[in-house]
């Protein structure tokens, strides 16, 4: 059985999709975007503020589901310009301990919803 993970403290989705889902002991989520969930507002000053509350909206869905970045096994990143990398990359890996973190690839595609320029996926084991 399935369980959705919702939590005021992430952006509520913006179409017919849940934050995340556990399943188990593994948590799926969704590609998070860097909206402020306290006022709904994109937060695109600069590509590392963008990845910052990327991370931050991440962190709020696994704390919902009662894990951490400890938990995090796999990340999927989406860039639309793959000349911002290594500050993305600054940014995400101050949240993880580089001898456990976990497995990545990064992407470059061609546009992202609400034109952001980072959306970041999560998979979590317990």
């Amino acid at each position: 059985m399935k369980k959705i993970i919702i939590t005021p403290n992430a952006p509520a989705p913006i179409g017919p999709y849940n934050q995340a889902i556990l399943k188990g002991n593994t948590l799926y989520t969704s590609g998070q975007i860097a909206i402020n969930p306290e006022n709904g507002i994109l937060v695109l000053n600069d590509i590392t503020s963008e990845t910052q509350q990327v991370m931050k909206n991440m962190e709020a869905v696994l704390m919902a589901a009662n894990m951490t970045f400890n938990d995090v096994v796999k990340t999927s990143i989406f860039i639309t310009d793959m000349n911002d990398f290594s500050k993305i990359n600054d940014v995400y890996g101050s949240y993880f301990d580089e001898a456990n973190a976990p497995a990545r690839e990064t992407v470059q595609v061609a546009q992202l919803p609400k034109n952001v320029h980072v959306e970041i996926s999560m998979i979590a084991i317990k």
